[in-house]
């Protein structure tokens, strides 16, 4: 690491982020939902989504906009499929409606093999990879995509932004087999907006052909990146419009209408998919050598990092080792832009400074 962090204890973090929330007109409940996602992105060193960007979005399109209403309750609408449900979550905090979902995804999967949860009317859940993380670590296969609060790529071949950074997110228990869940989880841009106001805070220049400027040129500032293009040329914008596709599905509306409210008559809203999978569901019970499914996935994971192979990575490694390393550390590790950042919003909401100096460093 070559860049200093300050070592912020746990619970200092959470007294700050559910000051936050709560001042903001949220329930204790959700503000320690809140709480309890900043903490593990921050503890997986997903910088792009830690409590500065959650509030962040919370400012711009949630509370501070409307887009979001404290204390909303979900509404569970009836279903014929006794596996796949449908919530209107009332523009309720994205995080609380996310870990239910995927709770109710796991207690379906328990009786069905499967479990899907559709909401309508979201508020954006942020980091996809933590909820699929979670059920993977409890021994689920997980899935999750969900459209973003704003349409801010540019399609394959175009030049106006029309669709959401739009991630999917999978989690798959191999905790077994290499001691941490493999989670792949991207969004379907070169970069998400999270990381470009982080390398704007840090003065950092983005990767080439990720943003476009405001006449559509491409552009490596982050202080003039208005707009994003998608991975993989085509690959990515397919990936993108899969999830504008489910969402129209459930009851989004124009990708292009998604955080601009207004009494229109419209719906303004993003939408969630989630899915999870029991593993004993997918046993076909025929598997080389007399293999269990257990051992079945070691040998797989093991013919991919055959000689030649030793040093790639899988997704969700790097995750684990950040998780480890806040851990040793017994703490959360943030860089002293960050910690500004986090004094800007003690401000708001009348909660005491973090002191630099009281933290230890690494």
């Amino acid at each position: 690491m070559s860049e200093t962090y300050h070592i912020v204890p746990e619970e200092t973090h959470n007294a700050l982020v559910v000051a936050a929330y709560r001042h903001r007109g949220y329930t204790e409940d959700e503000a320690n939902d809140a709480a309890r996602f900043c903490v593990e992105a921050a503890r997986h060193g997903i910088r792009t989504h830690n409590a500065i960007k959650a509030l962040h979005l919370d400012h711009l399109f949630g509370s501070g906009s409307g887009g979001c209403v404290p204390g909303a309750e979900i509404e569970v609408l009836s279903s014929r499929f006794p596996a796949a449900t449908v919530w209107n979550a009332n523009r309720k905090l994205g995080q609380s409606v996310a870990y239910r979902a995927m709770e109710a995804c796991m207690e379906m999967a328990d009786k069905y093999g499967v479990g899907v949860v559709s909401v309508d009317n979201a508020f954006h859940y942020l980091w996809g990879g933590g909820y699929v993380m979670e059920a993977a670590k409890k021994g689920y296969i997980a899935y999750t995509n969900c459209t973003a609060a704003l349409a801010e790529v540019v399609p394959f071949g175009g030049k106006l932004p029309t669709l959401g950074t739009n991630p999917h997110s999978w989690g798959f228990p191999t905790m077994d087999a290499l001691g941490y869940p493999v989670v792949i989880d991207w969004a379907t841009s070169v970069v998400a907006m999270g990381r470009v106001q982080q390398f704007k805070r840090e003065g950092k220049a983005l990767p080439p052909a990720a943003a476009v400027d405001a006449d559509g040129n491409p552009t490596t500032d982050p202080a003039k990146a208005v707009a994003l293009l998608p991975f993989g040329a085509h690959k990515g914008y397919g990936l993108s419009l899969i999830n504008e596709l489910t969402a129209a599905f459930i009851g989004g509306s124009l990708p292009t209408l998604r955080s601009r409210w207004a009494d229109d008559g419209d719906k303004h809203t993003p939408n969630f998919f989630f899915q999870a999978i029991h593993p004993e569901a997918l046993d076909g019970g025929d598997f080389a050598r007399g293999r269990t499914q257990e051992e079945n996935l070691k040998a797989v994971l093991a013919d991919l990092f055959q000689d030649g192979n030793a040093n790639c990575i899988l997704p969700g490694q790097i995750e684990a080792e950040a998780a480890a390393l806040s851990d040793r550390h017994h703490g959360l590790l943030f860089s002293r832009a960050e910690i500004e950042a986090f004094n800007e919003i003690a401000a708001e909401c009348g909660h005491p400074a973090w002191d630099p100096s009281a933290f230890a460093t690494t």
